[in-house]
């Protein structure tokens, strides 16, 4: 039997758009100046984690928190399109009321986490599962036995929590989904499972 994989997940430091509620997806929206402090905070602490290599989506808030923990392990950041936030398509770059005004319908329908539904020009949470656990198993795949860092972003966690406990798309969301955090996951062949999620003691003296 093959040995797990352990899994440090992460999601991106904070961006202006975060602070705003605007919609991010696929547009390559960088770092705040807070975001940049909190993913140093989540390269501190794991600074002393035994990792062998760094995966990050390609959208720079992704791999710029990553770079800042694989800097302190003389590592790469290997990118992975298929890592990236689920791609919202005409929603990108508002905010729920603005959408809620001129999309009600489909709004709607993504609040309540409708499985197949798309905005326009956009995927579906059916997609979104598809695409990012099958960038994760083939990432998982290469280590064997050993640990790695992945930085993704919160839809993607999100579906990698719902993975790793077994939740339909459709159930509500319970649990936290904040800026770098460190969340612990094991993967084999068969199965993710959850390890540890939401660990922000890094962050306790957030100054903001």
């Amino acid at each position: 039997m093959q040995e797990a994989t352990r899994l440090l997940i992460a999601r991106h430091g904070e961006t202006l758009w975060n602070t705003q509620s605007r919609i991010q997806g696929h547009t390559d929206i960088g770092l705040n100046d807070h975001g940049r402090w909190q993913a140093e905070r989540l390269a501190q602490a794991l600074r002393d984690e035994t990792i062998v290599a760094c995966y990050a989506s390609d959208l720079s808030r992704a791999r710029d928190t990553a770079a800042a923990v694989a800097s302190h392990h003389r590592l790469p950041v290997h990118t992975d399109p298929g890592l990236r936030e689920r791609c919202f398509g005409r929603f990108e770059a508002h905010v729920f009321a603005e959408l809620e005004g001129d999309f009600p319908a489909e709004t709607l329908a993504w609040r309540r986490r409708v499985p197949d539904f798309a905005p326009e020009g956009g995927e579906s949470l059916l997609q979104l599962r598809e695409r990012t656990l099958g960038a994760l198993n083939a990432i998982a795949a290469r280590h064997p036995g050993e640990q790695i860092l992945v930085v993704a972003h919160g839809g993607v966690l999100d579906i990698f929590y719902r993975a790793a406990t077994g939740l339909d798309l459709h159930a509500p969301r319970s649990w936290d989904m904040g800026n770098a955090t460190i969340n612990r996951l094991l993967w084999t062949p068969e199965s993710l499972t959850l390890v540890g999620w939401g660990d922000r003691s890094h962050l306790e003296a957030d100054p903001t």
